[in-house]
């Protein structure tokens, strides 16, 4: 893996050549961002993803509902579609993106929709729902053609980004010092226990300008969900065997929490965004059956469950035990009174000035 990089490394250096040249054309303005009298926030990161966007902008979602109508705009990584697209609950993962579908699942009272291009969909937005209040952007801390409001970067506890290389050596999309733009970081995945002593280290390896609030996030889970063309009879608290099928950028922190709730956890691993295939499901049910066990069952992501659940499965899952578990994120201590005060001061001073 290490000569591999050294490999790499000539690509890694032309790539972030390129990249820088594109940032400095943003900063001197010859290349325009556009601001809009709409708050918009971005949720984002320096790396190719598992940094855990999607559970940070179901929290801002969470936030502010009850006060403001809310739109979230993604890009829809994986769809087969281009373009603007409203969602709607009908919409596949194939339309719209597995994220985005999961968003509407989520929040039925939310706009969700997706374009490529993020200025022209807050625009489409705005035309086509005017009362919308507020924008969340999911994983735009690179489409630098729109300046948000505020721009929230992520980075993983186990993978920060001042540790990372730029592609292809690493997973960097750009260097490091992109996070200047960033007006919170927040670590991601940290571990719920968070010692004083382990926060001053992560300040001083970030070293977070004065500025940027630094705030430190974990994961909880919340109880298992049946597929909907599986059975529907609830999770037990504990397994002899669990399979975990995963195709996310890290499962690290499922697997974790999987082994508690099982004396033997099985893994099966897909790449991010994996379009499930009939022999995929044959292979899940295969090594399934193979467990001798009765105390036995299936558990998936929530951003996996908007691939597996589709009618077309359920011939091979419908007679198995397959859930999936949502999670949540929750910020350490005073993070999040500080975190929810500056999100909520940023929407309340831009609606009222406008």
């Amino acid at each position: 893996m290490i000569i591999v990089k050294i490999i790499l490394f000539p690509i890694a250096c032309l790539y972030g050549f390129i990249v820088g040249i594109r940032n400095r054309l943003f900063d001197w303005k010859i290349l325009p961002s556009k601001s809009f009298s709409v708050p918009v926030i971005s949720v984002g990161n320096l790396s190719t993803g598992g940094t855990g966007k999607t559970p940070h902008t179901e929290y801002l979602a969470d936030l502010l509902r009850s006060k403001y109508k809310i739109a979230i705009l993604s890009r829809g990584y994986g769809r087969k579609t281009r373009g603007f697209i409203m969602a709607t609950p009908q919409s596949t993962h194939l339309e719209i993106g597995d994220e985005p579908a999961q968003y509407v699942k989520k929040f039925n009272d939310l706009t969700v929709a997706v374009d490529e291009d993020r200025k022209r969909g807050i625009a489409r937005i705005m035309a086509e729902k005017p009362e919308t209040q507020v924008i969340l952007l999911d994983d735009a801390f690179q489409h630098r053609y729109v300046r948000p409001g505020k721009s929230i970067l992520l980075t993983d506890y186990h993978n920060l980004y001042v540790n990372d290389y730029l592609l292809p050596t690493g997973t960097l999309r750009e260097r490091a010092k992109g996070a200047r733009r960033a007006d919170v970081i927040i670590i991601t995945k940290t571990p719920k226990v968070f010692s004083p002593i382990i926060r001053r280290n992560l300040e001083r390896e970030l070293r977070p300008g004065k500025n940027q609030l630094l705030c430190h996030s974990y994961i909880t889970y919340d109880q298992p969900v049946p597929l909907k063309i599986c059975s529907q009879k609830p999770a037990a608290p504990k397994y002899s065997y669990i399979v975990m099928v995963a195709g996310v950028a890290n499962s690290y922190p499922l697997q974790e929490y999987l082994s508690s709730l099982c004396n033997e956890l099985i893994v099966m691993n897909f790449k991010d965004h994996h379009e499930y295939t009939s022999r995929d499901l044959e292979k899940i049910s295969g090594e399934f059956g193979s467990i001798i066990s009765k105390d036995k069952v299936i558990f998936t992501t929530e951003k996996d469950a908007t691939r597996l659940d589709r009618e077309e499965f359920a011939p091979v899952l419908g007679a198995l035990p397959v859930y999936y578990i949502p999670i949540r994120v929750v910020l350490h201590n005073g993070d999040g009174l500080m975190f929810d005060k500056l999100i909520l001061e940023y929407v309340h001073k831009s609606i009222g000035s406008r």
